[in-house]
């Protein structure tokens, strides 16, 4: 297959980097130094999945992309739309594209721009990717990656997807209800990102720590319950036994919030644990620790001035 990797910062390098085993693959960043570095020296890619550097297209440039049998929008939250209205052109007429991202809202963003029709959700959790440097990227874990349609049902086409993501030497689930998976992910993702961000702590430190855990089981607690609110079918009762079995994976790694706010960044807050009062406000859901969690984030992020890449 013809594969597209729109967004490869830590994430998307190892998609692209596995991926390029077995497919045609073009990255599409608007990270310059790392695309020159990929069109250099290969992508390189360490950690769980091995040592391997590979060569494969990589531009900064989505206009000179065409005729992909498939894209994966990989980009941060805040990317998602410019992404998906450049994956269009990149697509054949009719191709999925696929969104895999942190947070809730990002499927919504793609379905928009791309239709509902067209719209693949991934779900991705325990590989505790980052970037070394320039084309040269890390992952501590290989978990599964979770794919199901927008709307729904097992089809053709989304085993094809899945297929293709095997041949990579990915480990691949379909799902006939993803949107269960979103939030089983976001429940793990608000127990890490904020703590670990607001600490310096990796998730095994976290754990470790009484302080520290204590708000990651209380905000990963308040997930939970606007995710029972909402109806979503979720397969464990308790929370904090869920997360915490999640972290014991992989205990050496750091969250992408984390990374963010250690570069200077700003993170996906908003997406991450500014969905969890949101959303409980609909429902009448109190999830005070979550907010307080987003003030603090956000107050960090106010020294940070422009967000940078």
């Amino acid at each position: 297959m013809k594969i597209a990797v729109v967004g490869v910062g830590a994430m998307g390098s190892v998609y692209a980097a596995l991926l390029a085993g077995a497919h045609e693959v073009w990255a599409v960043d608007v990270w310059a130094e790392h695309i020159e570095a990929i069109r250099r020296k290969g992508l390189r890619l360490e950690g769980a999945s091995g040592d391997r550097s590979v060569r494969l297209h990589a531009t900064t440039d989505p206009a000179g992309v065409r005729g992909m049998d498939l894209v994966v929008i990989a980009t941060k939250d805040d990317g998602v739309a410019p992404a998906a209205r450049s994956a269009l052109a990149m697509a054949k007429s009719g191709a999925p594209i696929l969104t895999i991202q942190n947070g809730v809202d990002s499927v919504e963003k793609v379905a928009a721009i791309a239709g509902a029709q067209r719209t693949l959700v991934g779900v991705v959790g325990g590989f505790g990717a980052s970037i070394v440097s320039p084309g040269h990227a890390h992952h501590n874990g290989m978990e599964f990656v979770h794919l199901g349609e927008m709307g729904g049902g097992l089809t053709a086409r989304l085993e094809a997807v899945a297929a293709c993501w095997r041949a990579g030497g990915f480990e691949v689930r379909t799902y006939r209800d993803i949107h269960s998976m979103i939030w089983e992910k976001l429940i793990c993702n608000c127990a890490y990102s904020g703590p670990c961000a607001l600490t310096g702590l990796r998730i095994g430190e976290v754990q470790a720590d009484p302080s520290a855990w204590n708000v990651a089981a209380a905000c990963a607690t308040e997930a939970y319950a606007v995710a029972r609110a909402k109806g979503i079918a979720l397969d464990f009762t308790d929370p904090v036994a869920h997360v915490k079995a999640f972290g014991a994976t992989i205990p050496d790694a750091r969250p992408s919030m984390l990374l963010d706010h250690l570069a200077g960044r700003r993170a996906e807050v908003d997406s991450i644990h500014g969905a969890i009062p949101r959303e409980g406000a609909k429902l009448g859901i109190a999830t005070p620790v979550n907010a307080v969690v987003v003030a603090l984030l956000k107050a960090r992020e106010s020294g940070f001035g422009r967000a940078g890449r």
